[in-house]
């Protein structure tokens, strides 16, 4: 029954995609992987061929599929102080191949996205707390989650958490929709403020094996001391994130860096390759927003299809 099931089948195509061992025995492209001189305690960390890894999740331009096989993505995230990240992470996932991209977003950041291209759908849904009166939490809080509910099965990623902020009331639903997403089995991808969110409040992804983080440096250590009680252990950077994985249990964590580290608890796989050594606003949204989120609709298309 496990084998048979979608989850199941999302796992193997990324196994397949970017693991030295398959699931099934098989050797894994040396194209796409290769050993790493470190060694970890929890064994060997390799390093990634990061552009064969971005041509194989790419989607192929072919003649017989129809619009939204290639992808559905949904950002959930853009307030009124802060609108490019949700664009960057929608437009970007378009760019690498996706057919459809959605952003779910406050009101008053909802113009400012439309306004930036036509190629997003944007549901202007969620609300910040100075909007709606106290007695109408429960109310809102409803209504904004089953506006998403209506759309949730339609896609095969969403991403939580670019320019969400970090106002409570919509913090708490956006957490409502990360659990619904759970019990739909709709791989997540948690970036930008998504993680101050889950660092709050680790059961939101704990045990899931369809989250993936994308923390970059002050984000992994707020959740290093928040999960594992302690500093960030650079000597030991390895086993840190293996053990971190472990803890929170089934998630895949990305942590961004000079060099990336990537493990699921399992494996630790590395990715040393240099980009611009310009560190601006944005770049993270883009990386969530295309490679990651294009990579899961591609492991969601495959567990339907084949």
């Amino acid at each position: 029954m496990w084998a048979a099931s979608p989850a199941f089948r999302r796992q193997l195509f990324l196994l397949r995609s970017l693991a030295p061992t398959c699931a099934d025995g098989g050797r894994a492209s040396s194209s796409s992987l290769r050993p790493h001189l470190m060694y970890a305690a929890a064994g060997p960390v390799y390093e990634a061929d990061a552009e064969a890894v971005v041509r194989r999740i790419t989607p192929p331009l072919d003649r017989a599929r129809h619009k939204g096989q290639a992808g559905k993505i949904a950002i959930i995230g853009g307030c009124r102080e802060y609108t490019g990240a949700p664009y960057f992470a929608a437009i970007s996932a378009l760019r690498v191949g996706a057919d459809l991209s959605h952003v779910f977003c406050t009101k008053d950041a909802a113009t400012v996205i439309k306004s930036y291209s036509p190629e997003l759908i944007v549901h202007p849904i969620l609300e910040e707390s100075y909007s709606v009166r106290d007695d109408e939490r429960e109310s809102v809080s409803s209504s904004i989650l089953a506006e998403v509910i209506k759309w949730m099965e339609r896609f095969d990623c969403i991403v939580v958490g670019p320019g969400l902020g970090r106002d409570s009331f919509l913090m708490d639903c956006v957490g409502n929709i990360m659990r619904h997403a759970r019990q739909a089995n709709i791989p997540t991808v948690v970036d930008g403020d998504g993680l101050f969110l889950i660092t709050n409040n680790i059961g939101l992804v704990e045990d899931n094996s369809l989250a993936i983080l994308t923390p970059n440096v002050y984000e992994y250590k707020r959740l290093v001391q928040k999960v594992l009680n302690c500093e960030v252990n650079e000597e030991n950077a390895s086993e840190q994130l293996t053990a971190l994985c472990q803890k929170i249990g089934g998630v895949t964590i990305m942590r961004k860096g000079k060099a990336d580290l990537i493990s699921d608890g399992k494996k630790v796989t590395q990715v040393s390759t240099f980009g611009s050594p310009r560190r601006c606003g944005g770049q993270g949204d883009i990386l969530s927003g295309s490679n990651i989120s294009v990579l899961m609709a591609r492991i969601h298309f495959f567990s339907i299809y084949f």
